[in-house]
């Protein structure tokens, strides 16, 4: 029976151990070695501005079609607006209203009060629950990263709930709000939606990470691994 127990031990921190192990390699594939001094990331402030204005610019122009189809399909199956707008902490603790397609019903949380999406979400619209898999519903933000408020790749922005609940509980939390939030960043292509304080913490160690490195290189690979979890679903592990 020891013996079994022993084994078992050994196998888990073997599991464990691959597992870092992987997250690792994944970290490396994304983030440049040479990035991280303060010289490249002041330089790098002013060419990420550029490359939201011009990018987001771009992403409304080209995904104009989707956008009025999704919009149309939200209006006919649906009560409510077609879009959703929700008070989220940016920059410096500033407060913004964040733009997203709606996928929830109408007053989803007028008695739960704030809560994190969940797999099996009962409070979706009818497609909900795929404008979210596929992040479609993410799309109006580059009107937040026009209007400053938002960079195209950051840590994404939370709830002023959420945060004064995370500050208490997570040390350095604060730090992420050192730069702009994003409509996709590190912690999003390296590992899956918040469903637990677990989550945030790893979460946390990515945003942290990405600010520390942020370069071109590191946007480029994160805006490659973004496009691959649209497509497959899937995050780098």
């Amino acid at each position: 029976m020891m013996t079994e127990m022993l084994e078992m031990k050994v196998e888990v921190r073997r599991s464990e151990a691959e597992v870092l192990g992987r997250r690792a390699e994944a970290v490396k594939e994304v983030i440049a070695p040479s990035a991280g001094t303060a010289s490249n990331a002041k330089l790098y402030s002013v060419v990420k501005t550029m490359i939201d204005v011009v990018g987001s610019i771009i992403a409304l122009i080209v995904l104009s079609p989707l956008l009025f189809l999704v919009a149309l399909f939200i209006k006919i199956s649906s009560q409510g607006p077609v879009f959703f707008r929700q008070t989220r902490v940016g920059q410096y603790g500033r407060l913004f209203e964040i733009y997203k397609f709606r996928t929830m019903k109408m007053d989803a949380e007028k008695y739960s009060g704030p809560v994190w999406a969940s797999k099996n979400d009962n409070r979706l619209i009818p497609g909900g629950n795929f404008l979210r898999k596929s992040k479609i519903d993410e799309i109006p933000q580059f009107i937040n990263v026009l209007k400053g408020e938002m960079s195209i790749i950051g840590p994404r922005p939370e709830r002023p709930f959420f945060v004064e609940r995370l500050k208490e509980q997570i040390p350095d939390y604060e730090k992420r709000l050192k730069i702009k939030p994003g409509i996709t960043g590190l912690a999003q292509v390296l590992h899956r939606a918040d469903e637990t304080i677990k989550d945030v913490r790893k979460k946390i160690k990515y945003d942290l990470l990405y600010i520390k490195k942020m370069c071109l290189f590191t946007d480029v690979r994160i805006l490659a691994k973004t496009v691959r979890f649209v497509l497959t679903g899937v995050v780098a592990r």
